[in-house]
């Protein structure tokens, strides 16, 4: 099994389009989404985030967080922490080098999801641009959340209109990324076609 991390934004991108996400194997790797309580509590102390994603503690999703949670070993928690504070610190060494295309650098939540990717090998999906980068220095393995939808559709746990309906919602929204438009042709050329 591989678990692949979802951070705050890709969860909230796709929770509600995907059902069910989290704690289903797919794929020949066997693939499992997971979301870390980090990633909850983010959204419990945001009230932006509440409001714009009254949706998130539905009694099905909380559930389904919850059930797909993953345990950690006394060890495996000390080493995260560990992690984290590396990774934070890189961050705050130099915090401008991280706003890659206009965002802000990594959050402690960030942070703590990348640390996890770190000590237990796990993907981390996220569609920061500076997550990507704080993940390239420490070789940690980071997707798109457009990578996770392209893993999704080749392992047929979703479809060609679930792809589009993503997309155009997440435009609707004024929430899609720039990787994902570049990407839009060229990874989904059956979806979208070859381009303007």
């Amino acid at each position: 099994m591989t678990t692949v991390l979802l951070d705050t934004n890709a969860y909230l991108r796709l929770a509600k389009r995907i059902r069910p996400m989290l704690g289903v194997p797919f794929g020949p790797k066997k693939y499992t989404l997971v979301v870390l309580s980090d990633v909850e509590a983010e959204v419990h102390r945001n009230a932006t985030l509440q409001f714009k994603f009254p949706w998130f503690d539905d009694q099905a999703l909380a559930e389904e967080r919850l059930a797909a949670r993953i345990r950690l070993t006394p060890d495996e928690r000390q080493r995260i922490d560990v992690a984290a504070s590396v990774l934070r610190d890189a961050v705050l060494a130099e915090p401008l080098r991280y706003m890659k295309g206009g965002g802000s650098p990594p959050g402690r939540v960030d942070c703590r999801v990348l640390a996890h990717g770190y000590v237990r090998g796990c993907i981390v999906t996220t569609d920061d641009l500076g997550m990507h980068l704080l993940a390239e220095e420490f070789d940690i393995r980071v997707w798109h959340g457009f990578e996770l939808l392209k893993a999704l559709l080749n392992a047929k746990a979703i479809t060609t209109p679930m792809i589009k309906d993503i997309f155009d919602a997440l435009e609707a929204n004024g929430d899609l990324p720039a990787t994902w438009r570049a990407a839009r042709y060229v990874k989904f050329p059956k979806v979208f076609g070859q381009g303007p």
